[in-house]
Formats: structure tokens, C-alpha cells, sequence
């Protein structure tokens, strides 16, 4: 990913809470020189050191079968906004799009244990809603064991992680706290979330 130094973040802790904000990702593989993606929510997690990305396909997605052959790329991309130039002091400026991308690549492995794979699940469970366990646990052993067939999960071992968080940083002071408090005052939730990263930015400056 094209990263200008200025819009770089390494700090680990900050990449792994916007990740864990927004799971909902973008799985790439690519085989034969041909690229395939499947959106899918992930768990985020650390092991000995390592960032593991987990989730699950579909069985019936072929794209599982690419997992393991080359390394994968997972981008998670929100919120975003669009920057009108009516922010800025002087009228030569043009609009552009203010966004944080986080992407990871790394090594892929398919689960192919049944307990390991209930696991998966029960980790998706306890992040998106706790409180579905109790019916979860509920549900007859044949029924679930189905569900799990019909899946393939499988975990990535982050090796390169790349964060872009482009919140005008390019502008000045004056500039960026219009945006803010447009967006702010905002309905459109997207701009909401990005006035809140903005200022996040300008505390730590």
C-alpha cells in the first residue's frame, strides 16, 4: 500500500484496536495470476508474538483452497469520507477522501480439527454478540455439527502489517478543525467516526 510518511502508523496497539473496531474485512488470494476476494468478519488475536487473523469460508466458496498455496492479503477499510475543499482557507485546493486501511499479509492455515473448528465460531461469537452463547449452546449437537461442515475455517499468521490513517494531516490546524467540526455536527455516521479519529490525531500531536 502507498503510504506517505506522513499518514504512516506503526503503533501496534492503535492498528490492532482499529482492526478489532471494524473486523469486517477483505480476504485476497491469487492463484495463476488471478485475484479472489471474499468479505468476511475476523477475530483478531495474538499468539507467542504473532497477530492471528481468524475467520471461516463457505465450503462452497473455492477460494478456501487458495489459502494455503501463496501468501494472502486482508484489508480492513472504514470509515471514509469525502473532504470538500469549502473547508479549506484558500480556493486553490481540490476535494479529496479522508480514510484509515489497514492491511495484513500473511501466511494461511486451514482448520481442519472439529473442535478447533468450533473454536473459530465460538471466538466470532464472543466478539459480535456474548450473549447469543446461551442460545449457541442450546441448539442440538447434530444441528451444529452441520453448520460446521458447511464451513471452512482457517487462521492467517500476520507477517507484514501496513496502517494508513489519511486524516489531513497535510492540512493546517485551522483547516482540519473545520472538517471536525462539520463532521461533528454531522448525520452520516461515516463522518462522525472520522471527526472522532481526527481528533484522536490532533491530541497526539
Amino acid at each position: 500500500m502507498y503510504i506517505p510518511p506522513h499518514y504512516e502508523t506503526t503503533d501496534k496497539a492503535t492498528i490492532i484496536a482499529f482492526m478489532k473496531q471494524y473486523p469486517f474485512a477483505t480476504i485476497i488470494t491469487v492463484k495463476d495470476n488471478f485475484q479472489s476476494a471474499t468479505h468476511l468478519p475476523f477475530t483478531i488475536s495474538e499468539r507467542e508474538g504473532d497477530m492471528i487473523l481468524t475467520a471461516h469460508f463457505a465450503k462452497a466458496n473455492p477460494q478456501w483452497e487458495q489459502l494455503t498455496e501463496n501468501e494472502v492479503l486482508v484489508i480492513f477499510a472504514e470509515p471514509h469520507a469525502y473532504i470538500s475543499p469549502s473547508h479549506y482557507e484558500s480556493d486553490k485546493n481540490v476535494p479529496t477522501w479522508n480514510y484509515i486501511a489497514v492491511h495484513a499479509y500473511g501466511k494461511g492455515r486451514l482448520i481442519t480439527e472439529n473442535a478447533a473448528a468450533y473454536e473459530v465460531l465460538e471466538a466470532m461469537i464472543a466478539q459480535s454478540e456474548p450473549g447469543y452463547k446461551v442460545q449457541w449452546d442450546s441448539l442440538p449437537a447434530d444441528y451444529k455439527d452441520r453448520m460446521v461442515k458447511g464451513i471452512v475455517a482457517f487462521e492467517i499468521t500476520v507477517t507484514t502489517l501496513q496502517a494508513k490513517h489519511k486524516l489531513s494531516q497535510n492540512k493546517k490546524l485551522s483547516e482540519r478543525e473545520n472538517i471536525i467540526s462539520a463532521f461533528e455536527k454531522s448525520d452520516d455516521g461515516n463522518e462522525k467516526a472520522i471527526a472522532g479519529f481526527m481528533r484522536n490525531v490532533e491530541k497526539e500531536n
